[in-house]
C-alpha cells in the first residue's frame, strides 16, 4: 500500500529482457536505504517487489501483465522514474490510498503554465472514465493528484512547483504515456452495486 507521495526521483540503470517479462535495476539511494529482498517499491506508480539491493540500487522483475498495462515496457537506461516505498503503519497518509496496481495508461495532451502552478491535460481511456470524478483522487505515474475537471475522454490536474520539481510530471511532454490508477473505492462500490443495478434494469443506463 502506498500514498502517492513520491519520495525521490530514481534512475533506471539497466533493463534486461526475459521471457514474457523484464528485469529492471534502478538507482534510488533513499528508497534503498532500508530496502531488502521482498519489499515493495512503487516505480512510476507500479508496485514492484525487490529481488536484490546493491549499493544504492534495487532490482525488480516486471511481469508481462504489468508491461502490457503500464508504461514500464518503454523505460530504458537513463530514464528518471518516481519512487515511493510502501507506507508504514502509523504514519500520516499524505495522499490517498494507492495500491500500485495500474489500471491503464493515459496520454499527456497539453500543458498550460500559470504563475504558481501548471495545468496538465491527460487523455482518459473510456473504460476508466466512470471512475474519475471532479475533486476526486487519481494517481498519475505514482503521484497522488486531485482531479480539477473531467470529461468522457480527458481529465485535468494542477501541479504545484514541488510536484513539477520533484517528480517526472514536471518533465512529461504532450504525447508521453503516463500510468493511471483510479480510486480503488470506486471500483469496489461498482462491484457491490452491480447486482442491484441488474435487478432494477438500471445497468442499461451505465
Amino acid at each position: 500500500m502506498f500514498t502517492g507521495i513520491v519520495e525521490e526521483l530514481g534512475e533506471v540503470v539497466a533493463v534486461a529482457d526475459l521471457p514474457d517479462a523484464a528485469r529492471v535495476t534502478i538507482a534510488g539511494p533513499l528508497v534503498t536505504s532500508d530496502a531488502k529482498h521482498g519489499d515493495s517499491i512503487a516505480v512510476n506508480g507500479v508496485c514492484l517487489t525487490v529481488v536484490d539491493v546493491v549499493g544504492g540500487t534495487f532490482t525488480a522483475d516486471v511481469m508481462r501483465e504489468t508491461l502490457v498495462r503500464s508504461s514500464l515496457a518503454k523505460v530504458g537506461r537513463g530514464d528518471r522514474v518516481n519512487l515511493e516505498r510502501a507506507a508504514a503503519v502509523g504514519q500520516r497518509l499524505g495522499g490517498h490510498i494507492v495500491q500500485g496496481h495500474v489500471d491503464g495508461t493515459g496520454t499527456v495532451l497539453a500543458r498550460e503554465k500559470a504563475a504558481h502552478w501548471e495545468v496538465v491535460h491527460i487523455g482518459l481511456p473510456p473504460r476508466l472514465a466512470r471512475y474519475v470524478v471532479e475533486k476526486g483522487s487519481i494517481t498519475v505515474d505514482g503521484v497522488s493528484l486531485t482531479v480539477v475537471s473531467v470529461t468522457e475522454d480527458r481529465f485535468d490536474v494542477s501541479l504545484i512547483p514541488t510536484t513539477l520539481e520533484l517528480t517526472t510530471l514536471g518533465r512529461r511532454t504532450p504525447g508521453d504515456l503516463v500510468n493511471l490508477e483510479v480510486d480503488v473505492l470506486a471500483k469496489y462500490v461498482e462491484r457491490l452495486a452491480l447486482p442491484h443495478l441488474r435487478d432494477t434494469g438500471a445497468e442499461e443506463a451505465r
